[in-house]
């Protein structure tokens, strides 16, 4: 990773995540910029919980009954000019409450203690480049020589760009928070603690080409987190925040799993699941020689992604069986896919 640089080339995390599941789904979406989806009512739900919660930790408070009604506010708010088509007012209600709901247990499990966090990191940097919601960070990476004789990419470097909500102080790191709407793409991350043994594994297997291993979400988060801590040493570099580690969390808004229910008493309790991904990125042996938060087969193997993203084509070819097993069967763009087209129109024999 290097210093931010305007001349770079530019990708995102969301279209890392969607090169890794097909590359030519990703020229669609993100070359071409065709849209391929609906809009999606969980998004705009948990945008709108993303927009209460940001909007309460700056006010300033932390006393967790001033911090709940100021969100409970926003969100009230934000609510009445939500025009999502439910199918009755009683549904319409019912979600409300579940919003409500997740806005206490986020405030019960983490809320208090981050709005704390960000009342110390304020005493150092200026809070409105600690709070978003989406607040931008960027990484720049050195784009690595073509190795196969193949043309090399037309820059030198490529800047990739990902988001977090708030950014808060935990003693001696400062730690990102986006909010998702559930842990399901983290897959084994979600219950792992250590880079080492089997998530090692489960990333170079996935790029191994005599593997049939194929596990494009865990390894797009692994990209995010790289991009996302490198992203806030240069946010901690620019506020000129010392030397302290950066920590990357992700806390789940639309996860039902823990949400229970009570149709007699038109009650709605649930929890949240927070999962801080930074151990599980993080290699030891990189960490002992750079003090940082790193992890040099990840940042490796993003290089060479961006590298093949920015110079094309982008041929599904050589892992098309895969691609067509995982990704095709929920893809949005397979009515103007030539490969997939090809292969369903094919004659046996």
């Amino acid at each position: 990773m290097t210093d931010a640089d305007s001349s770079a080339a530019s990708l995102s995390v969301d279209g890392l995540r969607t090169a890794l599941h097909c590359p030519r789904r990703y020229e669609f979406a993100h070359v071409h910029g065709l849209d391929g989806s609906d809009d999606d009512a969980v998004d705009d739900r948990v945008a709108l919980l993303r927009t209460a919660i940001c909007d309460a930790l700056r006010s300033g408070e932390t006393d967790r009954e001033a911090l709940e009604t100021v969100a409970r506010d926003r969100l009230s708010a934000l609510w009445t000019d939500h025009d999502e088509p439910f199918h009755s007012v009683a549904q319409r209600r019912h979600e409300r409450r579940v919003l409500e709901a997740t806005l206490s247990a986020y405030l019960e499990r983490v809320g208090v203690d981050h709005a704390a966090g960000l009342e110390r990191l304020d005493a150092d940097a200026a809070r409105g480049e600690l709070i978003g919601p989406e607040l931008p960070l960027s990484s720049t990476v050195a784009l690595p020589d073509a190795a196969d004789g193949s043309e090399p990419p037309a820059t030198d470097a490529v800047t990739i760009d990902a988001t977090v909500d708030y950014v808060y102080g935990d003693g001696s790191s400062i730690v990102g928070v986006r909010f998702v709407p559930t842990l399901a793409p983290l897959g084994r991350l979600r219950y792992r603690s250590d880079w080492e043994g089997d998530v090692a594994d489960l990333f170079t297997d996935h790029f191994d080409d005599e593997r049939d291993a194929f596990d494009p979400d865990p390894v797009g988060s692994l990209f995010e987190t790289a991009v996302v801590i490198d992203g806030l040493r240069t946010l901690r570099d620019r506020l000129e925040l010392g030397d302290r580690t950066c920590r990357y969390v992700q806390i789940p808004l639309a996860d039902r799993s823990g949400t229970a229910v009570n149709w007699v008493r038109d009650t709605v309790e649930t929890s949240l699941e927070v999962v801080d991904l930074t151990d599980v990125y993080i290699d030891h042996h990189t960490y002992g020689m750079t003090h940082d938060h790193r992890n040099e087969t990840v940042d490796s193997r993003l290089a060479t992604v961006a590298s093949s993203l920015v110079s094309g084509p982008f041929d599904p070819s050589d892992r098309w069986d895969q691609i067509e097993e995982h990704a095709c069967p929920d893809c949005e763009y397979t009515v103007c896919c030539q490969e997939y087209i090809s292969q369903e129109v094919r004659f046996d024999g």
